[in-house]
């Protein structure tokens, strides 16, 4: 990104105007020793979930999609961290290559499904299609409807040959979105996070919603369902994923005490954020 266009979008961001406060269902974040306590037991469950996978040869696929800065890669990260990574696998493509674009659109996706005995975590998906590809005008509308038509059908294919598909949607508000990105402008240990993309999305923060309930309305599915998880509490959202993973999986050994319900204020289906 040349350093005048990233100074640029930077002021623009600082100077954003402010925005109606969006109610988040706690006014306190979760307590540091509280999360890093049952962080500290549910990756334990995580081994022992990721034992079962090899000795059943099960193969998982976990989708993360969000707004930029929604914690996607922060989740994905205390998922995997103690995990051994011959049998877990996190795939964050970059844009397609030249190659790519003159293939079928879910090719590229296709190659990186697990074997048996694996586990795959997408850090955003095919789903790019529906999102940044729609809004940034990357994707033109019939290739966008076919996508739209497509993808529950290719679900459903995977979910019937074994795959267990999990779908994650992070969501933050645009205050939380603009806070997160304008950090990592002035974190030079994160500005290999930031693109023009990035910095353009808060401002897109609108068009982003509308092709997010397009998207979650067309292809939330009975086999491939998508969870909601709200993130503006980091802490709440990752535990919150793990207690909906580690709570559908009936795993050898799994500690239902250790293991408590998801918190139905912060995950849920689409129905938390009011899609119908």
């Amino acid at each position: 990104m040349p350093k005048s266009q990233s100074s640029a979008n930077v002021v623009a961001l600082k100077n954003g105007r402010k925005t109606k406060r969006v109610d988040y269902p706690y006014k306190r974040r979760m307590p540091r020793a509280e999360y890093e306590d049952e962080l500290g037991s549910l990756q334990v469950e995580m081994l022992r979930l990721q034992a079962w996978v090899k000795e059943r040869g099960e193969r998982l696929v976990l989708v993360f999609e969000g707004r930029d800065g929604a914690g996607k890669g922060g989740t994905i990260k205390r998922l995997v961290e103690h995990l051994n990574p011959r049998g877990a696998h996190v795939i964050a493509l970059d844009k397609p290559s030249d190659v790519e674009r003159g293939q079928w659109y879910f090719q590229r996706y296709v190659k990186h499904l697990p074997a048996k005995g694996e586990i795959i975590f997408f850090d955003r998906s095919w789903y790019n299609r529906a999102g940044v590809e729609r809004v940034m005008g990357f994707a033109n509308q019939r290739q966008f409807e076919q996508f739209m038509a497509q993808v529950p059908q290719l679900e459903r294919m995977w979910v019937d040959d074994g795959i267990r598909l999990f779908k994650f949607f992070l969501s933050i508000d645009k205050k939380e979105q603009r806070k997160r990105v304008l950090a990592r402008s002035e974190d030079r240990l994160k500005h290999w996070k930031l693109s023009p993309i990035d910095l353009r999305s808060t401002d897109l923060y609108e068009e982003y919603t509308k092709a997010r309930n397009d998207m979650l309305r067309a292809t939330n599915t009975e086999p491939a369902p998508w969870t909601v998880v709200l993130t503006k509490d980091k802490r709440r959202g990752r535990i919150n994923v793990f207690r909906h993973l580690l709570r559908s999986l009936p795993y050898s050994g799994r500690d239902l005490d250790t293991i408590k319900a998801p918190d139905p204020k912060i995950l849920g289906g689409p129905g938390l954020l009011g899609i119908k």
